[in-house]
């Protein structure tokens, strides 16, 4: 009986497991469409604005429109930098089966070099297929017409008209505008932590120096966009919408070209900077520094021997002297120790030395540049007649550290703050500098020695150009300071709106004018009676200004003797000025490299440019070289 149970039992227990799993499992297919519904559900409603903004987007992209760059005039409406348009080979990859072919085919229609192929590849892995790029740019009317003759052969290639950046002056000013030129990869560093990448999509150009580097970003504009619609393929089907580029802002200058141009001319062919300074404002009206160079030449990348001439020359084309180069201010520094001794009260107009031609000092003989020396000298004649020995026993009587208070007042041994990068401090001697310069303990001793040679423009003092012309400018303004500046305003180019730079004085000096006055009537004297009389001789006003002679080496003693030095060795000519006294409109730093006396080199340019500025006239000749007074 027991065993007949059992039996019977068994298909029941097998039914109840079949049912079981059989439950289980539609459980499990429930469960799994429920998860499935869910998943529709989140796909299809949360997250539908999301995936249809995705769709779109493969299915539309958006291509970057380059804006127009802005203008740079100068401060009379002359054009000093400009776009203008050009036809441009370009390729559609998308819509070119073998590129590689294509490129060959078009090379034996037109010229396409190494260069050409190498940076098609670059544009070609930075941007999308349905984009066009340029394989050839600047074409001629007889390559554009030689293209259209073949036109039929190569699907996916035209001809089209981009705009290009052009300098219409050439190598006049150039280191005062800088130039543009392709993007490398630290611009795009310097791009994405301005937070501008969005702004500079298809942008192949960026300012690499100078004024169009400094204002990169008001010249550049707004980037434009269009909508254009692709298939699964990447190719562009239709245009669907489009979003205008903003052309960059326009910028007009201080500068005048006019007189920067005949600045350079006057300059020759030897090296050298000049910086003409607006005393009540601060604007420069030229900025000089020789030999120039064409910036044409780097806009679409500089041939490798345009490139080894410029860098390899030993005349450092590329170095701006006005700003970078740092020399030694020679006599033109003593107008400013003058003035130091006045405001300190180390000394006082009528005060007088006994110049024998030299100062013995700690074992050492500093001798005057005039044998026998100048006699009884006071601060005018100090001045006028550029007398060593006054200054080499005023230097000592200051001492250095008031000599590098005051002098960095004046702004020298620190950035002007000129609107251009780059520009150098320069060296104001002190102890504290040389502690700083020099590693080892007895290097960095300060030798009371070493402040005589400070009080004549020598030993440590280094200085650039732009320093001095500030200096002068602040001395002929009576001690009011302007930031120097390039840009007089800013033109939007919407609304045309100007945005003046406004002059920002950076310090008023606290002199007695009577002091300024003192000074300003040696200067005077320098070009009437002194110094630089050859050289002012019949200007038809009156100007102030000091000559320098700045030593590149040591003589050790020995008398200097231009023609027995090689050229390199020679002695730095220097001068600067300001004009008309009663109210000045220009002040100015010339520095002629290795030119010999300041008198004989550097002043007659000054000359030239005061009679240009004022006058409107070209000077009648330059002064004699012989029969010129030393400094």
């Amino acid at each position: 009986m027991r065993a007949g149970q059992s039996s019977l039992n068994a298909p029941d227990r097998e039914l109840d497991r079949f049912r079981f799993r059989v439950a289980l499992a539609g459980v499990a297919v429930v469960a799994a469409f429920v998860l499935l519904v869910s998943r529709f559900f989140h796909l299809q409603v949360v997250q539908h604005d999301y995936y249809t903004t995705r769709a779109e987007d493969n299915r539309i992209s958006l291509v970057p429109i380059v804006p127009n760059r802005g203008v740079i005039v100068d401060s009379k409406g002359v054009v000093l930098a400009r776009n203008y348009s050009a036809f441009t080979l370009e390729i559609t990859p998308s819509k070119v089966d073998d590129l590689d072919a294509t490129i060959d085919g078009l090379s034996k229609v037109i010229e396409i070099q190494p260069k050409d192929r190498k940076r098609f590849r670059r544009l070609l892995e930075e941007s999308k297929t349905f984009e066009s790029l340029p394989i050839r740019s600047r074409l001629s009317e007889e390559e554009v017409a030689r293209f259209a003759a073949h036109r039929y052969r190569f699907p996916g290639v035209e001809v089209k008209a981009r705009l290009f950046r052009q300098y219409p002056l050439g190598a006049v000013a150039s280191h005062a505008i800088g130039y543009i030129s392709r993007i490398n990869k630290r611009d795009m560093e310097v791009i994405e932590e301005s937070e501008q990448a969005a702004n500079y999509k298809g942008t192949d150009h960026i300012g690499k120096t100078g004024i169009e580097q400094k204002y990169e970003f008001e010249l550049h504009g707004e980037t434009g966009y269009e909508q254009v619609e692709i298939d699964a393929g990447g190719r562009a089907i239709r245009n669907l919408s489009r979003t205008a580029p903003v052309q960059g802002n326009n910028l007009t200058l201080t500068l005048d070209s006019r007189l920067q141009e005949m600045a350079e001319k006057a300059f020759g062919d030897r090296r050298g900077a000049l910086v003409a300074i607006e005393p009540s404002t601060g604007g420069i009206l030229a900025l000089v520094s020789t030999p120039t160079f064409d910036p044409n030449l780097f806009i679409d990348g500089i041939r490798t021997d345009d490139w080894d001439a410029l860098n390899n020359s030993p005349d450092r084309p590329l170095l701006n002297r006005a700003l970078n180069g740092a020399y030694p201010p020679g006599s033109t520094f003593k107008p400013f120790m003058a003035l130091a001794a006045l405001e300190t009260g180390k000394r006082t107009p009528g005060q007088t030395i006994s110049d024998p031609g030299f100062f013995n000092f700690g074992g050492h003989q500093f001798r005057d540049d005039k044998k026998g020396g100048h006699g009884q000298v006071d601060m005018y004649k100090s001045i006028v007649h550029s007398c060593d020995t006054y200054y080499y026993v005023l230097a000592n009587d200051m001492g250095i550290d008031s000599i590098a208070r005051f002098m960095g007042q004046l702004g020298f041994g620190q950035r002007t703050g000129v609107d251009i990068e780059g520009e150098s401090e320069g060296v104001l001697p002190s102890p504290e500098w040389k502690k700083r310069r020099f590693r080892r303990p007895e290097q960095q001793k300060w030798f009371a020695g070493e402040t005589v040679s400070i009080g004549i423009g020598q030993g440590y003092n280094a200085y650039t150009p732009i320093q001095l012309a500030q200096a002068m400018a602040t001395v002929a303004n009576n001690g009011v300071m302007f930031r120097p500046h390039l840009v007089r305003y800013i033109t939007d180019s919407r609304s045309g709106e100007k945005t003046m730079i406004e002059p920002e004085p950076l310090r008023v000096l606290p002199w007695k004018r009577q002091h300024v006055e003192v000074i300003k009537k040696a200067m005077v004297g320098v070009n009437t009676q002194g110094t630089g009389a050859r050289a002012f001789a019949g200007a038809g006003y009156v100007s102030g200004g000091k000559t320098g002679t700045a030593q590149v080496f040591s003589l050790k003693g020995a008398d200097y003797k231009a023609s027995r030095v090689k050229k390199e060795l020679r002695d730095h000519a220097l001068f600067i000025a300001f004009a008309p006294v009663d109210q000045p409109k220009i002040a100015l730093a010339v520095l002629v490299e290795n030119g010999g006396f300041g008198a004989q080199s550097a002043a007659p340019i000054a000359r030239m440019v005061f009679d240009y500025y004022l006058l409107g006239k070209l000077p009648k000749g330059a002064a004699p070289e012989d029969d010129v007074e030393d400094d």
